[in-house]
């Protein structure tokens, strides 16, 4: 019985590629939809906070309104003795003759002075704390505000992050491989590629081909471009891997290009989706579990 055979034969016992593809699709979907939503959870903590700050900013503006008001209290105390002194004064000054009087009249001047500028600064007082406290009010309310528009920024973003990736699989197409082995998902554009390797089922490396002498080093193989025909969209390549070469010859576009590895149960897949005069590009798809890795460390 040859190998290829065998491996067939151990493929049909595992479940089917597709339905593994479907389910670290969805396990993926999943995970990043957690963790997008945790991104939008921590936004509206800080909008939680950032409210909280604010209100705790009006609390002090009413705090400052009442030490306003006790200190425009006291200072009214002030006044009203220092007004009761200047009457006292005045009338000094209206019972006095010659310098007495004189006197008098200087001390009433000079308490008028000192009220009108300790009224002043009082005011100036009042005036620059009120200042600075609607300053943070307004540096607070901004700040939700922007918040605000970065969680609805984030929540669209989420939205067009999946419906796009979304459709991006659904345009994916399984077909069989040259080998007769259906195929898992395969991409036809750069694209597609990206959306595969978000599904993570697989490991892909994307190659440009072009004819040389000598065979290039695409992942854990090696692969020569022998021909390509841009105007049928086929190309012959040669595969190298355990030291044998694989001759995959007229092989057309968007078709999955099959061959076995040793400890491999699953079949590496070359897919080409753009031929052109004398290059091809595509992408090399592999198992991402061994046979030797699956089964452990020998003990």
């Amino acid at each position: 019985m040859s190998t290829e055979m065998l491996h067939e034969e151990e493929s049909s016992r595992k479940p089917s590629p597709a339905v593994l593809a479907l389910i670290a699709a969805l396990v993926l979907l999943f995970a990043g939809s957690v963790y997008l939503f945790l991104q939008v959870a921590d936004l509206r903590t800080q909008v939680a906070e950032l409210t909280q700050y604010r209100e705790t900013v009006t609390t002090d503006i009413a705090t400052m309104r009442e030490m306003a008001e006790l200190s425009t209290g006291q200072a009214q105390q002030e006044l009203e003795t220092l007004r009761q002194a200047l009457d006292e004064a005045q009338k000094a000054a209206s019972t006095a003759v010659g310098r007495a009087k004189t006197e008098a009249q200087k001390h009433a001047e000079k308490l008028a002075q000192d009220i009108a500028q300790r009224q002043q600064a009082l005011q100036e007082q009042v005036t620059s704390e009120f200042t600075q406290v609607k300053q943070a009010a307004d540096q607070t309310s901004a700040r939700i505000v922007e918040v605000s528009t970065d969680v609805d920024k984030v929540e669209s973003e989420v939205t067009a992050t999946k419906a796009e990736l979304d459709k991006t699989i659904t345009d994916l197409k399984r077909v069989n491989g040259d080998m007769g082995v259906m195929s898992g998902l395969i991409a036809t554009n750069a694209q597609e590629l990206s959306a595969l390797r978000e599904l993570g089922d697989r490991n892909y490396f994307e190659f440009q081909l072009a004819r040389t002498k000598a065979p290039q080093r695409v992942g854990e193989i090696s692969l020569q471009l022998k021909k390509a025909d841009a105007k049928r969209n086929k190309f012959t390549v040669d595969v190298f891997a355990d030291d044998k070469r694989i001759e995959k010859k007229d092989k057309t576009t968007n078709e999955p290009v099959q061959f076995y590895v040793a400890g491999t149960r699953q079949p590496y897949e070359i897919v080409v989706y753009q031929v052109d005069k004398g290059q091809i590009v595509g992408y090399l798809s592999t198992p991402k579990v061994s046979i030797a890795q699956a089964r452990g460390p020998k003990l």
